[in-house]
């Protein structure tokens, strides 16, 4: 495998950083207000959806370990997505193309959704601000953090990671203090403790709103794999995504499904205050201020997620643009390594979303909304068949690479394409879920005109070699 170093970036992000954008990742803002959906379509089993859906992402960081282990690049899995499919017909080029543009798009529609959200949360104090200028004001500030450096990026990112942690670490030891008996008499509340089988069973509604539960509670998990795409820039990269591998099964079984299974025990599952499950729950305890600590936490969930969705979506940029596959001009990096051009270009893509979401919420801004959860999915998908196909070259052209392996590969990695195949299949026969999958379809055939359009007009063979590294300078 041929390796040419064309890269401008530079190192910036410690080991402490790596940590928290890993851990940060797993914990969205859809975990602290989404998830009150999924218990309310599948009641306390809504345990179960979380715990099929984050069965597969691990399965997934596993494998995009796995090859960031190996080959550690600036938009990982699209070069990964090259390597895989390379061949003289150049579909590796087509999935390399479609993977590095569906994420770039899912992380900018984040940008605009996370914007808005975070309008809303901060007018919950300051209800006669305009919720434009709180949008305008925090995508100024989180984009000016990205343009510093990318150490910059990291101490935020470090913080926003280390408050969401934190909380959901204090929600898990006082929801068990309560679960057990052992919470504070003086502090009890005047009503019975709801229980997981007191309101029609584990199960209330059947296996079907379960199945179409683990659908929704798909895009709760996404962001995980940020840690991959920071490993190009971290000084120890192979270090920083082992341990975040190696952990996303606790990760993902302790923050999501026992944070939600204290969820159900304290709160009804089917009373209106699930809409809010975490405030509820609070409230359940009798914590004071409960609407306030939550609102403030998740505040900071959604300040993480524009923030690396700034990140992510600037460095699969900065990728593209390596093979053609997006402007040259957009490679360009300032004295400190950062890629200006492909941050600004993200930022402005936010702010006409977040104009779209006033001037047309019902039309243009809901097309984005609906699709971007789908996209996402396929390129988990991609992932995994580029996982599948490069093990068995690395097997056998470079065996010492493979420094994190894939469980019962094959197995495992066919076992998790299925499943999120079988995730898009049923999509089409959950009422709620069909026009997210339509619509993601949509964006896909945009982005397949977009690659016959540029291949005609380009019409060369290009020649540059399969993989190239985009490990960045140590200095």
């Amino acid at each position: 495998m041929q390796v040419s170093n064309r890269s401008e970036l530079k190192t910036g992000l410690k080991e402490r950083h790596m940590t928290m954008i890993a851990l940060g990742g797993v914990i969205g803002a859809g975990l602290f207000v989404g998830s009150g959906v999924v218990v309310q379509q599948a009641g306390p089993a809504a345990v179960l959806s979380f715990l099929i859906t984050g069965g597969l992402i691990v399965l997934v960081m596993r494998m995009l370990g796995e090859m960031a282990c190996a080959m550690p690049a600036v938009g990982s899995f699209y070069e990964y997505a090259r390597m895989a499919f390379a061949g003289k017909r150049g579909p590796g080029k087509l999935a390399g193309f479609l993977t590095g543009w569906m994420y770039w798009y899912f992380w900018v529609i984040v940008v605009a959704v996370e914007a808005v959200a975070g309008a809303k949360l901060v007018q919950f104090w300051l209800p006669d601000t305009p919720a434009w200028a709180i949008s305008l004001v925090l995508l100024v500030v989180l984009t000016a953090t990205n343009l510093i450096s990318v150490g910059s990026y990291g101490e935020f990112e470090f913080w926003f990671a280390s408050i969401k942690v934190a909380a959901i670490v204090v929600f898990l030891f006082l929801g068990a203090l309560y679960v057990l008996g052992l919470w504070p008499a003086s502090m009890h509340t005047t009503a019975v403790m709801p229980t997981l089988l007191s309101h029609g069973g584990l199960m209330p509604k059947g296996i079907g709103p379960v199945l179409s539960g683990a659908v929704a509670a798909t895009g709760f998990y996404f962001g995980a794999e940020i840690v991959t795409i920071a490993a190009a820039e971290a000084h120890e990269p192979v270090k920083a995504v082992a341990k975040a591998t190696n952990s996303v099964i606790t990760r993902v079984l302790i923050f999501y499904v026992g944070s939600i299974m204290l969820v159900v025990a304290l709160v009804p599952w089917n009373s209106p205050a699930m809409a809010t499950p975490y405030v509820s729950a609070l409230n359940a305890m009798g914590i004071p201020a409960a609407a306030n600590v939550m609102n403030a936490i998740v505040l900071t969930a959604v300040l993480s997620a524009l923030n690396s969705g700034l990140y992510a979506a600037s460095r699969m940029m900065f990728a593209l643009t390596r093979h053609g596959d997006a402007p040259a001009a957009l490679a360009r990096v300032n004295r400190r390594g950062v890629p200006v051009r492909a941050i600004l270009v993200g930022t402005l893509f936010g702010y006409v979303s977040v104009v779209m979401s006033y001037v047309s919420p019902d039309t243009v801004f809901a097309f984005l909304v609906n699709s971007y959860g789908t996209v996402a999915i396929f390129v988990y998908v991609l992932i995994a068949v580029s996982q599948l196909k490069l093990r068995a070259r690395l097997e056998r052209e470079a065996p010492q690479m493979l420094r994190v392996r894939m469980w019962c590969y094959p197995y495992l990695t066919c076992f998790a394409i299925v499943g999120m195949l079988g995730i898009l299949v049923a999509m089409a026969f959950i009422p709620d879920q069909r026009t997210p999958l339509w619509l993601g379809v949509v964006s896909l055939g945009v982005l397949l005109v977009a690659y016959v359009w540029r291949a005609r007009k380009s019409g060369a063979v290009s020649t540059e070699p399969e993989f190239v590294d985009y490990r960045p300078r140590t200095h």
